[in-house]
């Protein structure tokens, strides 16, 4: 018959496969802390420098220049508003676009970097100039960068990379070097950031989701950035670590796929574990130690399921079919077991109750040998008819015990009150054993039954004895009387007509061969035969021998 899997109950449901919690995304990467001192304020075409008239600011954009737009924000003219002083602490930067200078979103490690001295921060707060970017850390590296660059005449800034030469923005009222500076530092955050990302991927287990949303987040910001340096070489190194990235990929995809197939593999053991419980007979399984293991094997799938990895929803359903039909198939069985075994104790209780009334209505009888047997057959009635509910069988098995305990210490009380009165009769009876045994070893047969005859007569007028003593006096006079009786039956056959003349008539017919074999005999050796002399010699040695034993049996047949 199909069963359709049972439902698991609330206690018992395996978790619902989940989707796999999100991966932490990789935090920002700090930014070095002399761009965020040295940088002025207004770096993004959405801010401003002012300039030493507050009432006409003067726009810095990354990009082309674009005299026809304002500036998208300006220190308001009626107030003389001043953007915050740079603080010197560290602030998060990252590769900022054509237009805009966005904050980095990455923490990554980042090599040191000298902070700035007091003066240009603040330089960098004053309202009335652009304060000069600090100079680089490494000095070669800025200088190669900035090889790639260029700055015309109206503060924009030009980068050459393979696609050809392209504005990432624009610094007025600075200085060349000062301009191309704050670029060229854009890049080598960039730089900082890959170079970072390379020891990260050759030194931690970083995740392979981790490892992807970082490569994406690189791949856009040195995309087109707003930098000033070797983006070509930059895009390479990072287009390498891809291929790294890659690797790695397939490691982590072959060891969950191990751990995948490994957890097959223990589900797949707690099922079948299940499922051979459910497979054992009814009539020989432990039912309280089977359904504690099936818990603790329910027990092990949620722990598989909550903290083991996740398995493909086919396989996974699969196996907790089989689960679910094991469990179920075990509490039908055990259902469907304890209800015949209910059935079974009640009619037991039934039948031993019958047994315990006519038990108890013997229990007064003085028949002793007929009761006695009665009890025995209902002991035999007893063990047949199988067990009641434990408490019912020792009610029961009290009353019945009791019953028969009353009898047989009634027949045991009446028993030794006649052994008392028998005990002359046993001493009566042992004087004619005596007198019996002395028969033995029989001489005189015809004298020897006579007198057992006399012995047989007195010892039944002599009456019972007690019932310790009936077997051992009864089987003595027992051996004497199987002695008499072996010694007639020899005495016949010594006697008997019939075997005296077969007796006779073989020797007869021996004597006759005996002398046929002396003629043959006495011709062998006449004629030197040496063969047939040792043949009628061994023949006639052998005759011999049986007219002897014959001749023996006819002279005992005689008498």
């Amino acid at each position: 018959m199909t069963e359709t899997p049972a439902t698991p109950s609330e206690d018992d449901t395996p978790e619902t496969p989940a989707t796999a919690a999100p991966v932490p995304e990789a935090a920002p990467e700090p930014a070095p802390s002399d761009v965020a001192a040295t940088e002025p304020p207004a770096v993004d075409a959405t801010d401003t420098v002012p300039e030493a008239e507050p009432t006409e600011p003067e726009t810095v954009t990354d990009g082309p220049a674009d005299s026809g737009e304002p500036s998208t924000q300006e220190v308001a003219p009626e107030t003389g508003e001043q953007p915050d002083p740079v603080d010197p602490a560290p602030e998060p930067a990252a590769a900022p676009s054509p237009t805009t200078v966005r904050p980095g979103p990455r923490p990554v490690p980042r090599p040191p970097v000298h902070p700035v001295a007091p003066a240009a921060v603040t330089a960098a707060a004053s309202p009335v100039a652009a304060a000069p970017v600090a100079p680089p850390q490494d000095a070669a590296e800025a200088a190669a960068a900035a090889t790639f660059g260029r700055v015309d005449e109206d503060g924009t800034v030009y980068v050459t990379d393979a696609a050809g030469e392209r504005a990432v923005g624009q610094f007025p009222g600075a200085t060349p070097d000062e301009a191309l500076a704050l670029y060229v530092r854009r890049f080598l955050d960039l730089q900082a950031k890959v170079t970072v990302f390379e020891a990260r991927l050759q030194a931690t287990d970083l995740s392979v989701k981790e490892i992807d949303q970082t490569l994406t987040k690189l791949g856009e910001e040195i995309t087109e950035p707003a930098a000033v340096g070797d983006l070509d070489g930059l895009r390479a190194r990072l287009e390498a670590l891809r291929g790294v990235a890659a690797e790695r990929r397939a490691v982590a995809e072959a060891e969950r796929a191990a751990a995948r197939e490994a957890a097959v593999v223990a589900r797949t053991q707690i099922v079948e574990q299940a499922e051979k419980i459910a497979e054992t007979d009814p009539s020989r399984i432990q039912w309280r130690p089977a359904g504690e293991q099936l818990r603790t094997l329910l027990d092990q799938w949620k722990e598989a399921q909550r903290s083991g990895p996740r398995l493909d929803r086919p396989t996974e359903e699969s196996l907790w079919k089989r689960f679910s039909h094991a469990r179920t198939t075990f509490d039908r069985e055990r259902r469907h077991f304890f209800a015949e075994l209910e059935t079974r104790n009640a009619s037991a209780k039934s039948a031993k109750a019958e047994l315990v009334a006519e038990a108890e209505r013997l229990q007064t009888s003085t028949d002793w040998g007929a009761t006695a047997a009665a009890y025995r057959d209902l002991m035999t009635q007893w063990k047949a008819s199988g067990r009641a509910s434990r408490s019912d069988d020792d009610a029961l098995w009290a009353r019945f015990r009791g019953a028969q305990d009353a009898f047989f210490a009634a027949r045991d009380a009446a028993t030794a009150a006649t052994d008392t009165e028998f005990r002359a009769n046993l001493d009566v009876k042992e004087s004619l054993l005596a007198e019996a045994q002395a028969l033995l070893p029989i001489g005189d047969l015809n004298a020897a039954k006579a007198t057992l005859r006399s012995i047989q007569d007195r010892w039944e007028s002599a009456g019972k004895v007690p019932r310790g003593d009936v077997q051992r006096v009864e089987g003595a006079l027992r051996a004497v009387e199987t002695a008499v009786r072996d010694a007639d039956q020899a005495q016949w056959r010594r006697t008997n007509p019939e075997t005296r003349a077969r007796a006779e008539g073989a020797a007869a017919q021996l004597e006759q061969a005996i002398a046929g074999l002396e003629a043959d005999l006495v011709a062998a050796e006449a004629k030197g035969d040496a063969r047939k002399i040792a043949e009628a010699r061994a023949a006639l040695d052998a005759r011999r021998a049986w007219l002897e034993q014959v001749q023996r049996a006819a002279q005992d047949a005689r008498g």
